[in-house]
């Protein structure tokens, strides 16, 4: 069977499938000068797969998986065992208590992880959580603050319950329900709209407080600035675009 990696011609290295006795997962295509003593090619080793130079047992395969040597003489190159491209060279890890045994290397459900209880963690204060609270309800009580009680009054003055009215975006009709002031929303003035069509979020109740009544999902709570009142009769679902 031919080897599938094409050796560079006039190139004295050789590039091996290199494979672990623990490590099921590893496997690496690594090239080797041919000039490389055995210890030298474990010592290249060591770094890739954990095993120690001292624990290394190296075995070497030909592309049809038949076992061609074990390269067991140190100081020989390892231009002395033959390897072509495509070749396999085994790490045999003969240290039993070898960070790569037990397969806690791959396996992550074998490493033991460090829990701690909700009490134990809300007692901490350097948490994200407690970064997060802290950071929210700055922002919540700057942004409040930057919105006067009165905000879009004037808007609102204009706006009466009853009157039939479009909001935007998207250009939903309705009828509003509800003008005034929402604490639960945030300050200024809001306006309740009931819309023909379940476009809404809500049957007019928001954050547990009853503004108005409607049908589910009919409900809106918008600023006033996206409401216009005026002549917008409900539309007929069965009416066809003008062509």
């Amino acid at each position: 069977m031919a080897s599938s990696i094409q050796q560079v011609e006039g190139d004295e290295s050789v590039v091996l499938r290199v494979t672990h006795s623990n490590l099921k997962t590893f496997a690496s295509d690594i090239r080797f000068s041919l000039h490389l003593t055995v210890e030298a090619v474990k010592d290249k080793l060591w770094k890739k797969c954990g095993t120690s130079v001292n624990s290394m047992h190296l075995q070497l395969y030909d592309d049809a998986r038949n076992k061609i040597a074990d390269l067991s003489d140190h100081s020989k190159p390892l231009a002395f065992y033959s390897p072509l491209d495509g070749f396999r060279l085994h790490v045999v890890d003969l240290d039993p208590s070898s960070v790569t045994s037990g397969g806690w290397l791959e396996d992550t459900s074998l490493v033991e992880k460090y829990t701690i209880s909700e009490e134990a963690y809300n007692k901490r204060p350097d948490t994200f959580r407690k970064y997060k609270e802290k950071f929210t309800s700055q922002n919540t009580v700057t942004a409040e603050a930057k919105i006067p009680d009165d905000c879009m009054g004037d808007l609102s003055a204009d706006i009466k319950v009853g009157s039939r009215c479009e909001v935007e975006p998207g250009a939903k009709r309705g009828v509003v329900k509800f003008v005034g002031r929402a604490e639960s929303l945030g300050p200024g003035f809001w306006v309740g709209v009931q819309y023909d069509e379940p476009l809404g979020k809500h049957d007019g109740m928001v954050k547990g407080v009853r503004y108005f009544e409607c049908p589910p999902s009919h409900g809106g709570m918008v600023r006033p600035e996206k409401v216009k009142v005026g002549d917008y009769p409900e539309r007929d679902p069965f009416e066809e675009d003008e062509i």
